[in-house]
């Protein structure tokens, strides 16, 4: 590990200040926050993440989770994970976030990781974390050792000839259903960016991760009111019961009136290069009779754009099974309710 400044804040604005000043930062190179540190640190032990500079985040006021005007749910960036998974909010109308959040990592990881830090988790990829391997994501046109190599836990979705890296977050994928919205401040002032529109897709540049520029400091997530009479379930698929990613996950939310769909929305994890929005399964399922076939037609659609590589192939009918799955079982939750 190199040697590197470390500094720490009392307000966003120092944050942001601070990280846009650096030198290294104009420079578009290493300048890096820090809150829980379970990733971050793992990175720079290994020599993948080499910061000049780290700024503690700790001290900032984005801690607390509050309601919104519109009867949404405002999320600090600070915010534990064990925290906003048992959150009496977040259990009773979200549950399908306090499902994803506590499928992952370990008790102990959860209580030090933060929302924002679990937004910008990097990729378990093995050639991206070795530093002998090419990787593009770690260091620009080296090559991609996972395509042709040990590509069983990558991606199926959103992958490039340069690229095929899976995002290994749960939150995100139920942040992804649930339509959160990302604020983030930077130099230039204050934005919200949709999480839809926040991961960038690898392309030409996978080592670009997200719309964020260099110095820009997550502040908040913020999730829209829930829908009306709608249930949720997050189904997490894996090689072992507990601490272990996801080789595919559903987190659904889904709405029943009349015996019909009417409202759907569908993502996976553990299979894209992002969070991964299943669009077309929704649009399948909207207005059809909440029944098995259904689900299957919906599972289906899920996966047809799947682009699987040499050992991962297994992921398409995992990932089509997860999603039927998990409808079934938010649907008899529906029955019940």
């Amino acid at each position: 590990m190199q040697n590197f400044t470390f500094t720490r804040v009392g307000s966003a604005e120092q944050a942001v200040r601070l990280a846009a000043a650096s030198p290294t930062a104009q420079q578009g190179a290493e300048v890096r926050f820090i809150a829980g540190g379970t990733t971050l640190t793992d990175l720079m032990k290994l020599g993948v993440e080499h910061p000049s500079q780290v700024v503690d985040i700790n001290r900032l006021p984005l801690m607390d989770v509050t309601d919104t005007a519109e009867g949404g749910l405002r999320i600090g960036a600070l915010v534990r994970n064990s925290d906003l998974a048992w959150h009496p909010r977040v259990t009773s109308e979200y549950p399908v976030l306090s499902q994803a959040l506590l499928s992952g990592a370990s008790a102990q990881l959860r209580n030090m990781a933060t929302t924002g830090g679990n937004l910008l988790q990097r990729t378990r990829c093995m050639y991206f974390r070795d530093n002998l391997s090419a990787c593009n994501k770690r260091e620009p046109g080296s090559g991609c050792a996972a395509i042709g190599g040990a590509n069983r836990n990558l991606a199926v979705f959103g992958t490039s000839e340069h690229c095929i890296a899976s995002n290994p977050s749960d939150m995100n994928v139920a942040l992804t259903t649930l339509q959160a919205q990302i604020h983030i401040q930077g130099s230039s002032g204050e934005r919200t960016v949709p999480i839809s529109d926040f991961f960038l897709l690898p392309g030409k540049t996978p080592h670009v991760e997200t719309v964020l520029n260099p110095g820009d400091l997550i502040t908040a997530v913020t999730l829209p009111a829930p829908v009306k009479n709608a249930h949720s379930a997050y189904l997490k698929l894996r090689d072992r019961a507990s601490y272990e990613f996801a080789l595919a996950s559903a987190a659904i939310v889904l709405k029943i009136e009349g015996g019909r769909v009417a409202d759907a929305r569908i993502s996976l994890g553990g299979v894209g290069t992002k969070p991964w929005r299943a669009t077309a399964a929704e649009q399948v399922l909207i207005g059809r009779p909440a029944t098995a076939a259904s689900w299957q037609l919906a599972a289906e659609a899920a996966v047809r754009d799947a682009k699987p590589q040499s050992e991962n192939g297994f992921k398409v009918e995992l990932a089509k099974r997860c999603v039927a799955h998990c409808l079934t079982t938010v649907a008899l939750t529906a029955q019940t309710a």
